[in-house]
């Protein structure tokens, strides 16, 4: 973006701040009067943990600098965090960044999660979908998907793969399933361990979200090879879909914001007003774009439909991948 129109963007953001920040007294009377807590269900660096920093410092600076908080609670697939968000105040002072794990794939991929992601959450707006992105290291002889499956055919057993989760594991496994190789599975605590593996030839590919592999996709330490979503990606528009080599593949992600049942009504239009207008500026949609995020906003009542349609999505994907619930 040129200085000139940069500088346009943000005066206008800048003029808009007093307006928006004008609803937050009619979202509820004293509304914030303490610190806003956005739980993260993962660790630092993956793309959970980006999208909660950007937008808290969006909800703050449209709160009048209001303090907002990330607070990383990672475990168990996203349990651990989002359990933590479920057991907050429904008083608008706690929120929980979702996706596809806690709100949808948790169902089929545990035997007792812990939450009912329906009941206990409300639907509050979405920032984006994203695909994941099949990677191998930059001097891998797998230099696309169908080297790398009739590597797997002549070896088998012997090529191997890492996820970070459950969830994360689905990709890898319905390709197992699609193409029918034998691939092994390698459990790591976090995404960063899986790309200095990968790097350093421990691992022969992993699918990893586009907003965690941008970095290493950026320097050539890694190479993609294929993308999980239906389309290819717009931030790689030069590399096939897995779905190019196996008809019908499809495993795309998102990431959303919910909050504990019962959160005021008026509290939740007006987060979710913040979310359409952070997304809707330049800048924030940029750094998201370049990280692989496809921006999508939705209202409340969008968003709980859009969770309801997914969840019966990862429930095909999760079965098809063969994988059996903990």
């Amino acid at each position: 973006m040129h200085h000139s129109k940069r500088r346009r963007a943000l005066m206008s953001m800048a003029a808009l701040t007093p307006l928006c920040a004008m609803p937050a007294a009619r979202a509820q009377a004293g509304w914030p009067d303490r610190p806003i807590s956005i739980i993260v269900p993962s660790a630092a660096g993956g793309a959970a943990d980006f999208t909660g920093r950007s937008f808290a410092q969006a909800l703050s600076r449209a709160l009048n600098g209001a303090a907002v908080t990330v607070d990383n609670r990672a475990g168990a697939g996203g349990i651990v965090g989002t359990v933590a968000a479920r057991n907050a105040a429904p008083d608008g002072h706690g929120f929980l960044i979702s996706t596809n794990s806690t709100h949808a794939a948790n169902a089929f991929l545990y035997l007792k999660p812990g939450y009912d992601p329906q009941k206990e959450f409300e639907p509050v707006g979405l920032f984006g979908k994203f695909g994941t992105v099949l990677i191998v290291p930059a001097g891998s002889p797998h230099r696309s998907l169908p080297l790398l499956i009739e590597a797997a055919r002549k070896a088998p057993g012997k090529l191997t793969f890492g996820y970070y989760s459950s969830s994360s594991q689905v990709p890898s496994e319905l390709l197992k399933a699609r193409a029918k190789i034998d691939v092994v599975g390698a459990s790591y605590k976090n995404i960063t361990q899986i790309i200095t593996d990968l790097i350093g030839g421990q691992l022969d590919f992993a699918f990893l979200d586009m907003l965690s592999a941008a970095p290493a996709l950026q320097n050539q330490s890694l190479r993609p090879i294929a993308v999980s979503a239906p389309g290819r990606e717009p931030s790689l528009p030069e590399v096939p879909t897995v779905a190019d080599t196996l008809p019908g593949y499809a495993v795309q992600g998102w990431i959303g914001l919910h909050a504990p049942a019962g959160t005021p009504r008026a509290i939740i239009e007006r987060v979710n007003q913040v979310i359409a207008q952070a997304m809707a500026d330049p800048a924030i949609r940029a750094a998201f774009e370049a990280r692989g995020m496809q921006v999508a906003t939705l209202s409340p009542e969008a968003l709980r439909a859009f969770v309801i349609e997914d969840t019966a999505r990862w429930k095909e994907w999760v079965t098809l991948a063969g994988i059996k619930p903990q």
